[in-house]
């Protein structure tokens, strides 16, 4: 009896040790259970924020992608740039070494012409002197074969007119009547070439009947106040 009623005693301890351990096992489920929860929630939003993430940088890789293909379309328009430009440049080159070439020989052309030139206007150096001598003499020994104004001027009256030529007269007329002008504007009115013009221009500056205006070149003549008074009685004369 005494046996039976340690071993219901025994099993009473050993249920109630089974209920608190049960309990206590159940009680530490539910726990093990709430932090399985807890960190399930935080894993979801691990998970959540890294899906976003990931979405995030799937769209910035997309947008990456993008751009990068903008660039090697602009990549490839540029180089087809630089292609063109390079054939224009090997094209231009090749104009440039040909003008070059032709500028050569351009230059000695005109150095050519320039030797020739230099040759004519040697040879004609004499020849002008020759002509000028002849001129000279002519005028000197009165062997030219144009009137003198004498007999049209008497020389009592106008001294100053009476060593002229006509042609020396024509000029002085012409300037009286038409104000200053240079040689070139002077030679075809009185038939000569432009050197003879620019000669008779300074002998007849350098004995006193012009006046010259040295500013520009070619110079400017101009008949004197006094030889207009004299060619204007010369011309009430031969009226």
């Amino acid at each position: 009896m005494k046996i039976m009623i340690e071993l219901l005693f025994l099993t009473g301890i050993l249920l109630i040790l089974a209920v608190g351990i049960s309990i206590g096992y159940y009680t530490w489920l539910k726990k093990i259970r709430k932090e399985y929860e807890k960190a399930h929630e935080v894993i979801q939003d691990i998970i959540l924020s890294f899906n976003r993430q990931l979405e995030s940088e799937a769209n910035n890789l997309a947008l990456v992608g993008y751009k990068v293909e903008a660039i090697n379309s602009k990549m490839s328009m540029h180089l087809k740039t630089m292609e063109a430009l390079d054939r224009k440049t090997s094209a231009l080159e090749q104009n440039v070494g040909t003008i070059m070439q032709n500028k050569e020989s351009i230059n000695l052309r005109l150095e050519e012409m320039d030797t020739k030139l230099r040759d004519v206007v040697m040879s004609k150096e004499p020849l002008v002197a020759k002509l000028s001598n002849i001129e000279e003499q002519m005028r000197q020994f009165s062997i030219t074969p144009e009137a003198r104004v004498e007999a049209v001027i008497p020389i009592k009256k106008e001294r100053a007119l009476a060593p002229l030529t006509e042609t020396e007269l024509l000029a002085l007329e012409y300037l009286a009547s038409e104000g200053a002008k240079t040689a070139p504007d002077i030679k075809d009115k009185i038939k000569l070439s432009r050197e003879h013009t620019a000669r008779l221009m300074k002998k007849l500056y350098e004995e006193g009947y012009l006046e010259r205006d040295t500013s520009r070149i070619p110079f400017k003549y101009s008949v004197k106040k006094e030889m207009e008074t004299l060619l204007a009685k010369k011309e009430d004369h031969v009226t």
